[in-house]
């Protein structure tokens, strides 16, 4: 099926208190099991802060095919441009390579820049191919930064230098 033939059954729309379902539906497929706290978690903060929040769907046919999640950030790290996160992202799998993906992340930019966001962010697992694979034709780049992690569990053996 042709990009063209995708986009004029497809409509990207914000995201609405019934998809709940079918946004657990879709991501289930592909995280294995249904994360229907972190949603409910994530609508919630959203209907309080609509101004921090981004969430967009795609509908195909009249139903979800695909949506994603947003998280707006302002002054984060002392920047004073607005940034978004990508806290989510899922596509039907009988609708992958459908362009579903590209309507989703064309509708998600295109909200976030109305809010004055000029950047998105995210990041995946390196192993997850897919998804990288995903970020790439969706236009993402390797950030000029590091993400560093360490255990809050395991007690520090040494003092920090300027302790």
């Amino acid at each position: 099926m042709s990009n063209a033939a995708v986009n004029m059954e497809s409509k990207v729309r914000r995201l609405r208190p019934a998809d709940l379902e079918r946004v657990i539906a879709i991501d289930s497929g592909h995280v294995g099991e249904p994360r229907r706290a972190f949603f409910e978690k994530r609508l919630a903060h959203a209907k309080e802060h609509p101004e921090g929040y981004v969430q967009v769907g795609v509908a195909r046919d009249g139903e979800l095919a695909g949506f994603a999640f947003a998280r707006i950030q302002r002054g984060e790290f002392g920047r004073e441009q607005a940034i978004a996160t990508l806290d989510a992202v899922g596509v039907m799998v009988g609708n992958r390579e459908a362009g579903v993906g590209h309507a989703l992340m064309g509708g998600l930019t295109e909200a976030l820049r109305q809010q004055g966001v000029r950047s998105l962010q995210s990041q995946a697992d390196w192993t997850n191919h897919g998804l990288l694979r995903f970020f790439d034709a969706s236009g993402f780049r390797l950030a000029p930064r590091l993400v560093l992690e360490r255990s809050a569990l395991t007690p520090l053996l040494e003092p920090v230098d300027g302790d």
